[in-house]
């Protein structure tokens, strides 16, 4: 019997269970791997709205990963909540140093009730240190925003964003320039479940269903967690993208 592949969450604990590491783990389970998690914050919150955060101590959050890396052989790691530039650092150290790939950053930074989950100090240092380290960064319209610093109305926005972003995250491997892919999520702009990718090869969009009138609480955490999934497993990004869309439409039909 072929052993599972490994997937860790580096993410926030939402005791509802719609969103953070306990549907991390669901997407993972659902493509067929093993989920393995490192907790970053515990907060205060239901599907509806956020009361607070309780962050951890970035040694903390790191005495979790590292048995978890003595243990198991990591084939992909999904990044979501890091409140903090200190555990920032720690997470982007364990990826240098451990040289772990296929890298899904969901870059977290306010709930969809609009409690913000990390300060802008933080976000830009998010975006200086983790960018370059992760392989795809999977940020709704509002985190695009931050940290492109555009204003993003429609899809051409959107597709500017992506391309800005792209670029933002050049750095270098074996003394070789290399970016990382950038899918800029759509679902909140209008009726149409469109999602931006941006590559070396250029933007390629993903339309999606639009499903109206449901609780869309942990539908990017679903997402990214379902790409990261499906790197480990093998596929190219394109089909983790479109697989992992097909999930979470199917997940919303589910609550309608």
């Amino acid at each position: 019997m072929a052993t599972k592949k490994t997937v860790l969450t580096i993410a926030g604990f939402d005791p509802s269970g719609g969103a953070g590491i306990i549907t991390d783990l669901r997407a993972f389970a659902a493509f067929g791997c093993h989920g393995t998690a490192a907790i970053t914050s515990l907060t205060s919150q239901n599907s509806f709205r956020v009361n607070a955060a309780y962050n951890q101590h970035a040694d903390i959050v790191l005495a979790q990963i590292e048995p978890i890396l003595e243990e198991f052989d990591i084939a992909a790691v999904k990044i979501g909540m890091l409140p903090t530039p200190e555990i920032i650092d720690v997470v982007a150290k364990t990826i240098e140093e451990h040289t772990l790939t296929n890298i899904v950053l969901d870059p977290v930074i306010r709930s969809t009730s609009g409690f913000d989950l990390i300060d802008l100090t933080a976000a830009h240092f998010l975006s200086e240190r983790l960018l370059p380290l992760a392989d795809v960064i999977t940020p709704n319209i509002a985190e695009a925003e931050v940290l492109s610093g555009a204003k993003i109305r429609n899809i051409d926005e959107m597709k500017l964003a992506a391309k800005q972003l792209h670029q933002a995250t050049r750095s270098y491997e074996f003394g070789k320039p290399t970016k990382r892919a950038v899918l800029v999520k759509g679902g909140h702009l209008e009726d149409r479940a469109i999602d931006v990718l941006a590559t070396d090869d250029g933007l390629t969009e993903f339309d999606g269903e639009f499903i109206r009138n449901v609780n869309t609480h942990g539908t990017g955490c679903r997402l990214s967690s379902a790409i990261a999934a499906g790197l480990a497993q093998g596929s190219i990004l394109s089909k983790a993208i479109s697989d992992a869309k097909q999930y979470v439409t199917d997940e919303l039909k589910s609550r309608a």
